[in-house]
């Protein structure tokens, strides 16, 4: 098996990725299984390194994550959104819907949220970061949250906001934290 040098930051990109097989869908089933396990991982890993949140496939299927140029192999988009639509069931993306309902269908598939945290993980860490910067009992915008100077230290500094509303609908069930909504504008106070 032949590989090629690409000078990528081994953090990101797993030795697989310089490998012509690993953008070819094996036709085994347990190949496969073992193949989109390794896709998925790297996706996270790539999303996080990169503070990725929301991405439009049109978009990620011409970029690095799917197209190793120096080998001149990519994955076909077919197989990604395979592997995507199991990450999905596996609740590591979301597929962002355009219509009423909770499931995406074929067409909605465009552009999806990564959770490289699940969300529970995300309201912890706002919390905490709420809690160590004294903040209880104050109201704070979204914004404030995810793209305010305090933040800036912050590994949740950037979310989409879809993320972020997200983290905090956990924090409201726990009864932690309110949130207020104003002209289109949302608010939280937490506890």
């Amino acid at each position: 098996m032949t590989s090629v040098s690409t000078n990528l930051d081994p953090a990101i990109f797993p030795p697989q990725y310089s490998y012509p097989p690993f953008f070819t869908r094996q036709p085994n089933s347990t190949t496969w299984a073992s193949q989109r396990l390794l896709w998925a991982t790297f996706i996270l890993q790539y999303c996080r390194a990169r503070k990725l949140w929301k991405a439009q496939l049109s978009e990620v299927l011409e970029s690095e994550l799917f197209w190793n140029r120096a080998l001149g192999r990519r994955l076909k988009p077919a197989d990604a959104v395979e592997i995507l639509s199991w990450m999905s069931k596996e609740g590591q993306i979301e597929w962002e819907t355009t219509n009423t309902t909770t499931t995406a269908t074929a067409t909605d598939k465009s552009a999806f949220y990564i959770y490289w945290r699940r969300v529970d993980e995300w309201a912890n860490i706002i919390y905490d970061w709420i809690d160590s910067t004294g903040q209880k009992n104050a109201v704070l915008t979204l914004y404030e949250i995810s793209e305010g100077d305090l933040s800036v230290s912050q590994e949740f500094h950037g979310m989409d906001p879809h993320l972020v509303r997200k983290s905090l609908e956990v924090l409201m069930k726990r009864g932690v934290a309110q949130i207020f909504s104003i002209n289109d504008e949302f608010g939280v106070k937490f506890f």
